[in-house]
C-alpha cells in the first residue's frame, strides 16, 4: 500500500514561488509580474489492520482491514503587480484587494478599541 501523505507531497512539490509571483508578461515596453497570496491545507491518512484485536478485545472472527485517504485545497488571492518600466521598477496594488481585507480589519480594530475605552471608563 502506497502511503497517501508521500503521494500528495509529490503531487504537489511545484508550488512555490511560480504559484505566487506569476510569470512575467510584456506590455507596451513594460514587464509585468503579477503577485499573489497562496494558501493551501493537504490532509491524509492511513489504516490497516488484521488479526485477533487490538489489545485483547475479542472480535467477531472477522479478520482483515486496510484504508487510506487523502485531500488538499487551496487558493490564491492577487495583491498587486510588479512592474518594470525605464529601468524601474514599482508594486502597484490591486485596490479591490486592499480595500476588501481593509474593511474587516478597521470593523475589528474599532470594536477593539470601544471595549478599551469601555473598559478604561470604569
Amino acid at each position: 500500500m502506497t502511503n497517501p501523505a508521500l503521494d500528495l507531497a509529490d503531487r504537489f512539490r511545484s508550488i512555490g514561488v511560480k504559484s505566487v509571483y506569476g510569470d512575467p508578461v510584456d506590455v507596451g515596453g513594460s514587464t509585468v509580474v503579477p503577485v499573489a497570496v497562496s494558501l493551501y491545507g493537504f490532509g491524509a491518512g492511513e489504516g490497516e489492520g488484521t488479526g485477533d484485536g487490538a489489545a485483547g478485545e475479542s472480535t467477531t472472527g472477522k479478520l482483515g482491514g486496510s484504508g487510506a485517504g487523502g485531500g488538499g485545497g487551496g487558493y490564491s488571492w492577487p495583491v498587486g503587480a510588479y512592474i518594470s518600466d525605464g529601468g524601474t521598477v514599482r508594486f502597484e496594488p490591486n485596490v479591490i484587494s486592499l480595500i476588501i481585507v481593509a474593511v474587516p480589519l478597521i470593523s475589528v480594530t474599532g470594536k477593539a478599541l470601544s471595549w478599551i475605552i469601555k473598559a478604561l471608563k470604569r
